[in-house]
């Protein structure tokens, strides 16, 4: 277990860094900030040169891969971090020198316990991307196949675990001091964080939650995901088809090959609005270097490390929100807000309708081009606080890559936006859901699923009360006073000692009458 002086040794080293790129400035300055961390501020900044524009994404990139993780987790947090710290931090690279050829070539040869070249004809010893957990290299298998090889960096497991246990370490004393902190619930978000690197780190989750995703966009025109080499995968290195496609982020490109750019940017909404709301398990890092858009138009995705996950209940909440606040129904978003549990129950749901009115109402009437689902997730954010609303983990990387993919789209057509095409999506959906048809379906899968348990109930009750055999009953007998109960206890002390008396003279009584009898029989 590592010390606390070794966790604030490193929380200072961090902040010093966080210091000569201004990012603790925001902290200082923000009022709702614990006072003893403004003086853990204050201290870590001390005669460091400070820029007009503070950098939070320059400062994470700077600090190393844990870092950048938990950057990416707190650009979804714009009531933790403020607004723009969140939005500077959107724009944080998962990027970092790339690591020698020689080191690699030892992670894969060991992981398979053979040597590289009877596990690839050839592999490039550039890498294509060099991100903060692995690297990838083109190779070719020896049948011939072009394939992409992601490689761990050597020791990043334990440089994570390090790091993240002086998050948990931070986390846990910002937590104590109650208030504003305890309601962010830090814990919650670090939590989160070393549940989403630990899957990352493990290569063989990353190619599993690829497979999951492929048969649940099986059938979905215009998207899929690359197949998986499972026989050249591990929990260290992983393999895929190659994708020589065009860049997401290449406009120009894109353009040059006739992609039609307002449909494509369309389909990006409505392949990850299927994703989330229809199937419950999306792509959750939907940065544009992580898209590619073949000749035909479909959007090939890579890089599955992060995925989200969301309950069918959670969706049906989601899906009558987005809906709600499309429409100006603020009272039904409000009624969810309080059947979801998300507002405390000592609130109204009048109050709360009004205050989503004040989030809402603003962006009503305005083009669809001036409208955007980060404005609406900022404004809901605002309320939070006045409503004592816990945050929700659960619904992190749901609000991050929503955010990511407004952002793509726009890019391809700055006219679009998420409402606009998401509107007749989610109002179909939750037509499908909650209409007659689904509700009585719902019904009928719930009753007949308790009929079909009724059996299996009824053998588990005889099981725990068996019928009587065929031997007549016993007759009743009469009660006996114990000494000791059935349980093992002792009878209660008063009348303990006088039982144990009694018995003693009655018993002494016996015997001599017994002796004094034999011995006149003699």
């Amino acid at each position: 277990m590592t010390g606390s002086t070794t966790h604030i040794l490193r929380l200072l080293k961090w902040g010093r860094v966080l210091a000569r790129h201004g990012a603790l400035r925001g902290i200082e300055n923000d009022r709702n900030a614990p006072a003893q961390v403004k003086r853990l501020c204050r201290i870590a900044r001390f005669g460091a040169r400070q820029p007009a524009e503070p950098d939070y994404a320059g400062a994470f990139q700077e600090i190393g891969p844990a870092a950048i993780k938990l950057g990416q987790a707190l650009a979804t947090r714009p009531d933790l971090v403020g607004e723009g710290p969140a939005r500077n931090l959107l724009t944080l690279q998962d990027s970092l020198p790339p690591v020698a050829f020689s080191e690699i070539r030892r992670v894969i040869e060991g992981s398979f316990g053979r040597p590289l070249e009877q596990i690839f004809a050839s592999i490039d010893e550039n890498p294509v991307g060099a991100a903060s957990i692995a690297q990838v290299h083109r190779a070719v298998t020896p049948d011939g196949r072009d394939v992409a090889v992601k490689v761990l960096r050597p020791g990043i497991r334990e440089q994570f675990a390090r790091d993240v246990e002086t998050y948990e370490w931070a986390a846990a004393h910002l937590e104590a001091l109650g208030g504003e902190a305890a309601r962010l619930r830090p814990r919650a978000v670090v939590a989160n964080l070393k549940r989403w690197t630990l899957r990352e780190l493990d290569l063989r989750r990353e190619a599993a939650s690829a497979s999951e995703l492929a048969d649940a966009m099986h059938g979905i025109h215009g998207y899929r995901v690359p197949g998986i080499e499972w026989d050249r995968t591990n929990g260290q290195v992983l393999t895929v088809e190659w994708i020589g496609a065009t860049k997401m982020s290449d406009i120009e490109g894109l353009r040059a090959a006739g992609h039609d750019l307002p449909r494509l940017a369309h389909k990006l909404v409505i392949t990850f609005l299927t994703q989330a709301i229809s199937s419950g398990f999306f792509h959750a890092d939907m940065h544009q270097g992580n898209l590619f858009v073949e000749a035909d138009g479909t959007i090939v995705a890579i890089d599955f490390g992060i995925m989200g996950r969301i309950n069918r209940q959670a969706r049906l909440w989601l899906a009558e929100i987005l809906y709600g606040l499309t429409t100006g129904n603020y009272r039904r978003v409000a009624e969810i807000h309080f059947e979801a549990q998300y507002v405390p129950s000592y609130h109204t749901v009048e109050e709360f309708a009004t205050a989503l009115r004040a989030v809402g109402e603003p962006m009503r009437g305005k083009p669809v081009s001036e409208l955007s689902v980060g404005q609406m997730l900022d404004g809901l954010f605002a309320i939070t606080r006045d409503f004592d609303m816990a945050v929700q983990p659960h619904l992190l990387l749901l609000q991050k890559t929503m955010v990511m993919v407004e952002g793509l789209a726009t890019a391809l057509d700055p006219g679009i936006n998420m409402w606009d095409v998401s509107a007749p999506f989610v109002k179909s959906w939750i037509r499908d859901e909650l209409g007659p048809e689904a509700v009585i379906a719902d019904r009928l899968r719930e009753d007949l699923g308790t009929l079909f348990r009724l059996p299996a109930l009824v053998r588990r009750i005889e099981e725990k009360f068996p019928p009587k055999g065929g031997a007549p009953e016993q007759a009743p007998l009469p009660d006996v006073d114990l000494i000791w109960s059935p349980n093992g206890e002792r009878k209660p002390e008063s009348n303990h000692w006088v039982g144990y008396g009694l018995a003693a003279i009655l018993g002494g009584v016996a015997a001599c009458a017994l002796t004094y009898w034999t011995l006149l029989g003699h």
